[in-house]
């Protein structure tokens, strides 16, 4: 976790998840960020998140960690070098107003622990990676599961914005974006996060008032 400096995570790429929020399908990739203060790794132990900010939902992700500074012309085999699975915590009635007065989301999507990650694992190749889906599981029922070849942006992609328009370099992180079955948080949920049938991470979740 310490090697993590910029926090970069993709809207709405998945026609499915856009569609389940009514949301229009975008035509190039959407993008915001979260501070790393939002970071938390799912080890087993309980995560504390704010439970009187209105309704939190989950959004489970598939995440590349970037090794390398961005040059032009890249291919993403060659920048990526480990992957993780991470769920995009959400304040949905907060971004739900954001989204009204037209104002960036930062106070819905970055607050402490709203960006949970698995450990990483090594990335044979982008290709292979598409063998695989990545699920996630609330109290040991399936509530998320994706494939990274059903994005509407690929990773190529997303990687070549990224650098052109913020920058890329190693310790970076891309959160690339969820499919459908986003859904609320509540007291004493238990999350496990799955790559194909290998769990890489679990944690419960409990919901403080401030």
């Amino acid at each position: 976790m310490e090697t993590i400096r910029n926090i970069y995570c993709v809207g709405r790429n998945y026609v499915s998840h856009a569609k389940e929020l009514k949301n229009d399908i975008p035509t190039s990739p959407f993008l915001f960020s979260k501070p790393t203060h939002a970071l938390v790794e799912a080890c087993g132990q309980e995560i504390n998140l704010p439970g009187d900010r209105g309704t939190i939902h989950y959004e489970v992700e598939w995440v590349v960690h970037i090794a390398r500074s961005y040059e032009k012309g890249m291919k993403v085999d060659e920048l990526v070098d480990s992957m993780a699975l991470g769920i995009d915590f959400t304040l949905r009635d907060v971004q739900c107003e954001l989204k009204k007065k037209g104002y960036p989301w930062l106070l819905a999507k970055g607050f402490p622990n709203s960006a949970i990650l698995t450990r990483f694992i090594e990335v044979p190749s982008i290709e292979k990676c598409k063998q695989f889906d990545f699920a996630l599981f609330k109290n040991g029922e399936q509530v998320q599961r994706g494939n990274i070849q059903n994005m509407i942006f690929d990773i190529q992609t997303i990687v070549d914005f990224c650098a052109l328009h913020f920058g890329l370099g190693k310790g970076d992180i891309i959160f690339t974006g969820t499919p459908e079955g986003v859904g609320p948080a509540a007291e004493g949920d238990q999350f496990s996060l799955k790559w194909g049938e290998n769990t890489l991470g679990e944690f419960s979740v409990s919901l403080k008032n401030e």
